[in-house]
């Protein structure tokens, strides 16, 4: 496991750690659930989602891998 050093405004670190106590976890959990909700994934997870994908369609590889970059960029920016 990794640890990462981040600087907040107080306002949001307190904000994270009321939204952690009240889900009972911690908050480094709790950024990792975030991060993992907002599409960041490690590259083994994507490239499952992606063969999980091309397995239930008749996509080829380099279109299903088109159709995966185009979904995670669209939901990455809302």
């Amino acid at each position: 496991m990794s640890r990462l050093t981040i600087t907040l405004p107080e306002e949001l670190h307190q904000a994270l750690r009321e939204a952690a106590a009240r889900r009972g976890i911690g908050l480094g959990d709790l950024i990792a659930e975030s991060l993992e909700f907002y599409g960041v994934k490690p590259r083994e997870t994507a490239e499952s989602l992606v063969a999980r994908a091309r397995a239930k369609s008749a996509l080829s590889e380099p279109a299903a891998l088109e159709l995966a970059v185009g979904e995670t960029r669209r939901a990455r920016s809302k």
